[in-house]
């Protein structure tokens, strides 16, 4: 089982495997888990679809590659495949450059413990792509 968040949504999933490196889900499950499916005319959520571009094969048989989907549409993804926790994240449009990329956006250092009571450092990370997430409890 994993757990996928997705702007306000979370949701645990059954009968994902990874590949590559990349999500996949069974496609049965794909409106439940992610709120899209997949039609003739591309994948699609309600009335908007995203036409499947030429050579592209985000699903098979056995499953659909979330991952692979996601790129394409622009989300960012933090992913945990030990722990079964994948995020998906829509980039800032303030954190753009002129060309619609995501542009750096350097974070003051800070150093806190994993779920395993490891330290660990942001600028540790410096160089790679991070996403954090956060929340709260009162």
């Amino acid at each position: 089982m994993i757990v996928i968040t997705y702007e306000d949504i979370e949701v645990e999933v059954d009968g994902e495997r990874w590949r590559d490196g990349d999500l996949w889900l069974p496609i049965e499950g794909l409106p439940s888990a992610i709120g899209w499916d997949v039609r003739p005319e591309g994948v699609c959520a309600g009335d908007i679809c995203v036409p499947v571009p030429p050579g592209t094969s985000w699903w098979d048989d056995d499953g659909f590659n979330v991952s692979a989907f996601a790129r394409h549409v622009g989300l960012a993804e933090a992913a945990d495949a030990e722990r079964g926790v994948v995020a998906y994240v829509v980039p800032s449009e303030r954190a753009a450059d002129a060309a619609g990329r995501s542009a750096s956006v350097e974070a003051p250092d800070f150093t806190l413990p994993d779920l395993d009571g490891n330290l660990h450092s942001l600028s540790d990370y410096r160089g790679e792509k991070v996403v954090l997430l956060t929340w709260a409890s009162f």
